[in-house]
């Protein structure tokens, strides 16, 4: 039997939960309403204008990225803790904003806008960088490399420090609103109701990841060894240059682009279900399978595309949904912070449900963080050169985990989920906590064969100073191992939370990947700095000294191993806790509003 009890002076619907096996909801009325109220999507047209914002502002923030810490301690004089502390605090900020940039587009200015204002925040930021290469003053003094390697240089003045940190926090604010908001953006721009939309949303990711590893390789080739061999001056130029394309770009596409508005905050809905669930904290839940006429189902909002079922798992949330006398208001609408819908309750279990798995990521990214800082004082002490004239420079040495997920990417989509399907008959292959969970194998791996190369290299500089230094590639086995990592780990977590979240957040959904980026970068910059004061006492150097030969720089990969160990106990224990999302069938509608869902547990 179905209960109704319809509320007609507030317009809402007080719908109730029976136990039966199926859904019939007027989900497709709200599809149908969200659809129409757009204009025609712009599908493909749209493409090269979204794709070609994308693409240039990953070439300028990552340009910037992959050699950034070669030029503070060229350019700028500092030794490689204080450059890598500069660096992480600066990866941390950035990588946070996406979040601020993701409330912002949701809640009040729209995607468009977002992106538009932080593309231009983004050109600021990378011309002020530029400046502080071309114009003399922006930097302290030239200094010999000797006196370098014993921190006998003057460093930046405040000034200097004060322009340096201004471009940085330009690019940050244009990243964060960038980042989030660019696949959303393209996603806007087919429409999700018809079989050619869906494909396009599949053919946008494929050429999103394409033109991202693309974007990588020529950074850390073409970029870095402008910036390295020929003038720093250029290899900012040039992707400020870029910005500004993309900005023209990106504007001229402004007829054809599909304009979602925002749609409120969704950080205040998840308030108002922790807040309504406080308030019935007293409340009894009815029995599973006896909660019959309890709970408040309105109708989907016109911007939501999946109904979720009621669910069990963190069952004092529930509460928040529970219809009583003093739900209403005088004039008969809802207290929205005494009574939520079951979607709002079930929208806020996805989110606590992804956070373990979340914070597991941190650590692991913390591995992977280190390409950009100690790899590149390991490549500066090793033989880069390719031949008698030329010499690789240090930032370029990442290419080699590019390269390594270009070439398995194609071989594991095609060849190993083919075979692993027979198997596990998954779609994927295997599922996409198994994904991340290989990748911080890897992780840990790469931080084990990063310490035992570095022993080879530090014991074959201190035993025959007099000779050549070992050949650079040395270091390609470490970076192989984080190709793989990020292949299982990153492109894991994207598309988990991509999938697990509701569909209308998913700006927030790719913030939160950046976030877990944000983290590793200051539990980075924690270690470091522990590690830097802890470490080399009784007239010994510190394992981070800045002449790595004189220090213990394996020591430390070890210990982001043992660290790594820890994080996949932890992994081990929330993912076998995690309850996937669930879903809702539909049935065709009928002539009255009727809602059934069944309260089978996660």
């Amino acid at each position: 039997m179905v209960v109704k009890s319809i509320k007609d002076k507030s317009s809402s619907f007080f719908l109730h939960l029976c136990s039966k096996g199926t859904t019939t909801t007027t989900e497709e009325d709200a599809l149908s309403v969200s659809v129409s109220n757009q204009k025609k999507p712009g599908g493909w047209k749209a493409m090269p204008f979204i794709l070609g914002n994308e693409t240039f502002e990953r070439f300028a923030t990552i340009g910037l990225l992959s050699n950034f810490m070669v030029y503070l301690m060229k350019e700028f004089n500092m030794d490689q803790v204080s450059a890598s502390n500069v660096l992480n605090i600066w990866s941390g900020v950035t990588n946070f904003a996406p979040l601020v940039g993701a409330f912002i587009s949701d809640a009040y200015v729209g995607r468009f806008l977002t992106i538009a204002f932080s593309s231009v925040a983004s050109f600021l930021g990378m011309l002020t960088i530029t400046l502080t290469a071309w114009i003399p003053y922006l930097q302290p003094p030239k200094c010999q490399p000797e006196l370098q390697l014993h921190g006998h240089c003057i460093g930046p003045s405040k000034a200097q420090i004060g322009v340096l940190i201004t471009g940085l926090g330009l690019l940050s604010i244009g990243t964060g609103g960038i980042r989030p908001c660019g696949i959303p953006f393209g996603i806007d721009q087919f429409d999700p109701t018809t079989e050619e939309g869906l494909k396009g949303i599949g053919s946008f990711f494929n050429w999103y990841y394409t033109t991202f590893t693309l974007v990588l390789l020529l950074t850390l080739t073409v970029v870095v060894y402008i910036q390295d061999q020929v003038s720093w001056v250029l290899g900012f130029g040039i992707p400020t240059a870029l910005m500004v394309s993309s900005i023209v770009l990106f504007l001229v596409g402004t007829r054809i682009y599909v304009h979602v508005k925002p749609h409120g905050s969704i950080f205040k809905s998840i308030a108002q279900v922790f807040v309504a669930a406080y308030k019935k904290r007293h409340l009894k839940l009815p029995e599973e399978g006896m909660d019959c006429g309890v709970y408040y189902d309105p109708p989907l909002k016109d911007y939501v595309l999946l109904k979720l079922p009621l669910t069990y798992q963190f069952r004092f949330l529930n509460k928040a949904a529970i219809t009583t006398e003093n739900d209403m208001e005088p004039d008969g609408s809802i207290k929205q912070w005494r009574l939520c819908g079951v979607q709002d309750v079930e929208e806020v279990k996805c989110i606590i449900r992804i956070i373990p798995v979340w914070a597991s990521g941190i650590i692991s990214f913390t591995a992977m963080g280190q390409q950009g800082t100690f790899t590149l004082s390991q490549a500066l002490k090793m033989d880069r050169h390719l031949g008698p004239k030329f010499q690789i420079p240090a930032g370029s040495m990442g290419a080699i985990s590019m390269i390594t997920i270009g070439i398995f990417l194609p071989v594991y989509d095609r060849i190993i989920v083919r075979a692993l399907r027979k198997i596990t008959k998954r779609e994927g292959g295997i599922t996409l906590l198994q994904r991340i969970g290989i990748g911080i194998i890897f992780s840990i791996l790469a931080m084990i064969t990063a310490g035992l190369f570095e022993q080879k290299r530090r014991n074959s500089a201190t035993l025959h100073p007099g000779a050549p230094p070992i050949s650079v590639f040395w270091l390609s086995p470490q970076l192989v191992l984080m190709g793989f990592c990020e292949a299982f780990n990153i492109l894991g977590q994207i598309e988990f939370f991509n999938k697990q979240f509701p569909e209308h957040m998913r700006s927030i959904a790719n913030s939160l990947l950046f976030c877990s980026l944000g983290g590793s970068s200051y539990l980075s910059s924690l270690v470091v700095n522990i590690v830097h004061h802890t470490t080399g006492r009784h007239g010994r150097p510190d394992w981070l000294t800045n002449d790595i030969n004189a220090g213990r720089l394996d020591y430390f990969y070890y210990l982001l191993a043992v660290m790594g160990v820890f994080n996949f106990v932890y992994f081990l224990y929330v993912a076998h806790r995690y309850r996937y999302k669930g879903q809702v069938q539909i049935e065709p509608k009928s002539s009255e509003t009727d809602v059934e869902l069944s309260p089978t547990k996660p």
